[in-house]
């Protein structure tokens, strides 16, 4: 059966757990070359790369630290160097400070400006550096949140911020790269069974109070998510840019 990927090399950032590993796999699944970042968890990221090559594509696993500006393009030459050339770049790799509302005493001022750091400015610099070199026709998806265009709760008004900045940064993208037939979107996942999601909720999961705002009653799986931004990835997602896709059970309605 023929695989609509097949000849194509993708780059998923933060590619060694949660979204990005299984994102990964499913465009391995449609036949792509894949490469992921990883910042420290080396044994995670080869884990990937294993399952990548069972599937019978090539795979690499790149250390870069997303916080770092200067590591973008370095990443995106290894690439090149791996497989010789670029087709999608899917922005995965954030972290997630939230709980405390923005005039708590204990504000953790440190961490939230390393959030804006790595969410908005290291995909920044990562989008910069790959797109000299991404092919035309290729695509781009920024993986951002619900929160980046709906906030629910309290507590989350940097994390919510800076994937709302990524949205104006996707459509200028877009504008700037449409010539080349290059297509630039965002997905907005609600909650998904992440361990970025663990260290914000905890251990029991999005509370009941939380699930019975979504008419769909319960989390995203990560096949769902991975499954939107495949689509964009592949030939069905030519016509599409500039979007902004949720995938999040309706709470936004």
């Amino acid at each position: 059966m023929q695989k609509p990927l097949s000849g194509k090399v993708a780059l998923v950032t933060g590619g060694s757990r949660g979204l990005g590993a299984v994102t990964a796999q499913a465009l391995a699944d449609q036949g792509a070359d894949v490469a992921i970042s990883y910042v420290a968890s080396a044994d995670k990221a080869e884990a990937v790369v294993e399952k990548l090559k069972a599937k019978g594509v090539r795979a690499l696993a790149i250390k870069s630290d997303q916080a770092d500006m200067s590591a973008a393009k370095p990443l995106v030459d290894e690439v090149l160097a791996h497989f010789g050339k670029l087709d999608i770049l899917v922005n995965n790799a954030a972290i997630a400070v939230q709980g405390k509302t923005v005039d708590d005493p204990a504000l953790d001022i440190e961490n939230l400006d390393r959030q804006w750091q790595i969410n908005v400015m290291g995909s920044v610099a990562v989008t910069r550096a790959a797109a000299p070199a991404l092919s035309n026709g290729g695509r781009i998806v920024f993986i951002g949140s619900l929160l980046g265009t709906h906030v629910p709760f309290q507590g989350a008004a940097d994390y919510a911020g800076s994937k709302a900045a990524l949205i104006g940064y996707a459509k200028g993208v877009a504008r700037d790269l449409g010539g080349r037939n290059i297509t630039v979107n965002v997905v907005q996942p609600g909650v998904m069974p992440t361990d970025m999601a663990s260290e914000v909720l905890g251990d029991d999961g999005a509370p009941a109070a939380l699930l019975d705002l979504h008419p769909i009653r319960r989390i995203a799986t990560l096949e769902e998510v991975s499954a939107v931004v495949c689509f964009l990835a592949g030939p069905n997602g030519s016509y599409m840019t500039g979007g902004v896709i949720d995938v999040a059970g309706g709470l936004s309605i």
